[in-house]
């Protein structure tokens, strides 16, 4: 099927005069999960980033350290894998035409990747929707969240940017991300699989004028509510019409996920100012209010898979296989009125599944867990009204000493990064340090940051903040990030310990406060090797994991997770 859609592609070529296309895994509205997938379409890669490149006799598809052993295995056959580093001023081809769709790509990503080397050629019809189009589309209306679920008006919210945008000295901003325009609205919606994500666009000017840029349809409520004017609501066609009659020179729009079909369209009428959107920032800092939701889905998702892991561990005699372990996690979760539906795909892997690291077992390929198995589960939802992602690692016989070495060093890892100062680790490059300094003692490391920023009701992956070598974002109250260091043995195990954590301030020293409640696998510790601060934390952790869920399991459920401290 992949070979026959390469082949049908193509056959393009010659007609839009290209010697190769470019496909990324993002739709056009930056989504990570969308309902578009067209680099699963063309690649059979199911990851959460990569980008694919056909040329007339080769195909590339690069992706990240996270999925290296999963891209190789699902598109291995028909593309090179290439790691994402190698995609910066792209030089494995030169003095070539590679055709773009411009709604999928903005101008930074075009500069940095492809340009130096190779011309590019924008194409407004995208080439693998004409070999296949049959995608699934969620129609259903946007819907508000009042300010006792997001903790301000949105009114409020639209002050803020409103002064953002006049002391830059602009007459506009141009909300392109989806997630921001959630944010400032307190609305969310349908059109994502793992996200309540409302598809649409957002002009605001400094007059306080608010124009929603969506289909009528999916902003009914919206108008009703009469959060939004009904001669403010733009049909997405009628866009360069609606341009024509703004009135302003200037305007700020966001190098993230304004593309660059609407940089081209905007910079013939206005001058570009700013490419910022200040909206991820706010975003980032969770008020009150919204902790105190999140704390609360970290309550009923800790339920959930403390009765999970008591199951698998203890119950279950039956000999399962992956697929149906995560299905029963799923149970779990779903018998709580408040739970909507999986925050991403969940990641359950046995033995040696468990070394790749984003792996997706389904109905008709899926291990059966052995005994002598390690265990690998990477799982979250969203709830009425939070986002939760946690990961455990468990073991079901006696693991090998040299296995719960290297489990015990990543959860010092997982500590010290739990315990940190943040006045003095300020930021994900100071901190990330910490959670590899014990497998760096024995020459282990792994190939993904320690932890991503997670939204609100939102996606569970949002910047800018993240624990990884990179990232300088300064650690602010109420951000929420998460705890995940972990090491993967190609064809054998992977080990990996994630807790959401917040940032919670106490005079004037900040920390991070776990909302994941749910007990570490005791059986893959060597206690000889945890200090004493590390042992009181463990102990501490599973007091809390205890208090906080106990009321809520059986009178076994709650022996067995006693037992944990």
């Amino acid at each position: 099927m992949i070979k026959k859609r390469i082949n049908q592609l193509r056959s393009k070529f010659k007609e839009y005069n290209i010697d190769g296309y470019i496909v990324p895994k993002n739709d056009e509205f930056f989504s990570e999960y969308s309902q578009k997938d067209r680099l699963k379409t063309i690649s059979d890669f199911t990851g959460s980033a990569g980008i694919a490149i056909i040329l007339k006799g080769k195909c590339y598809l690069f992706v990240d350290g996270r999925y290296t052993i999963q891209a190789g295995i699902e598109s291995g056959k028909y593309f090179k894998i290439v790691n994402y580093d190698k995609i910066i001023n792209c030089n494995l081809f030169r003095k070539l035409t590679i055709g773009v769709d411009p709604k999928l790509f903005t101008s930074q990503q075009i500069k940095n990747f492809f340009s130096k080397y190779n011309k590019i050629k924008e194409i407004n019809i995208n080439l693998v929707d004409l070999v296949f189009d049959k995608y699934k589309f969620d129609s259903k209306p946007f819907f508000s969240l009042g300010s006792h679920i997001v903790g301000e008006s949105h009114n409020s919210k639209i002050n803020k940017i409103i002064n953002f945008v006049k002391e830059k000295k602009s007459n506009y901003l141009f909300v392109s991300s989806p997630e921001n325009v959630a944010w400032l609205l307190n609305i969310r919606g349908h059109d994502n699989p793992n996200s309540p994500i409302p598809n649409c666009h957002l002009f605001i000017s400094n007059k306080r004028e608010v124009f929603l840029i969506s289909e009528k349809s999916k902003a009914k409520n919206l108008i009703k509510e009469k959060k939004i004017k009904k001669t403010n609501l733009i049909d997405p066609k009628k866009f360069i019409s609606f341009l024509s009659n703004l009135k302003g020179q200037k305007i700020i729009i966001d190098n993230k996920s304004c593309s660059l079909f609407y940089e081209n369209i905007l910079k013939k009428k206005f001058i570009i100012v700013d490419k910022y959107d200040p909206i991820y920032l706010m975003k980032s800092i969770k008020n009150k209010v919204e902790i105190n939701n999140m704390i609360g889905s970290h309550i009923l998702d800790g339920v959930a898979l403390t009765k999970f892991l008591y199951w698998i561990k203890k119950i279950n005699k039956k000999k399962i296989n992956e697929f149906q372990a995560q299905n029963k996690l799923e149970y779990f979760r779903k018998k709580n009125k408040s739970y909507l539906y999986p925050s991403f795909d969940t990641i359950a892997g046995a033995g040696k599944n468990g070394a790749i690291i984003h792996y997706r077992a389904n109905k008709l390929n899926s291990k059966t867990i052995l005994k002598k198995d390690i265990f690998l589960c990477d799982s979250g939802g969203q709830y009425k009204y939070g986002t939760t992602d946690v990961t455990r690692t468990i073991c079901f016989s006696k693991p090998k000493n040299y296995i719960k070495d290297i489990f015990t060093r990543i959860l010092k890892g997982h500590i010290a990064i739990a315990t940190a100062n943040l006045n003095n680790f300020f930021n994900g490059k100071l901190i990330d340090p910490l959670a590899r300094k014990y497998l760096k003692q024995i020459g282990l490391d792994y190939k993904h940051g320690t932890g991503h920023g997670v939204g609100f009701f939102l996606n569970v992956h949002e910047g800018p903040q993240s624990i990884s070598k990179l990232n300088k974002i300064k650690f602010k109250e109420g951000m929420i990030l998460s705890n995940e260091p972990g090491f993967y043995k190609k064809g054998a195990f992977g080990i990996r310990i994630e807790n959401l954590v917040y940032i919670k301030r106490l005079k004037k020293k900040l920390f991070f406060k776990n909302l994941t409640l749910a007990p570490i696998d005791s059986d893959l510790i060597n206690f000889d090797k945890l200090q004493k601060k590390e042992k009181e934390y463990l102990f501490k952790y599973h007091l809390e994991v205890y208090s906080k869920l106990s009321n809520f399991l059986s009178k076994r459920e709650k022996k067995w997770l006693a037992t944990f401290i």
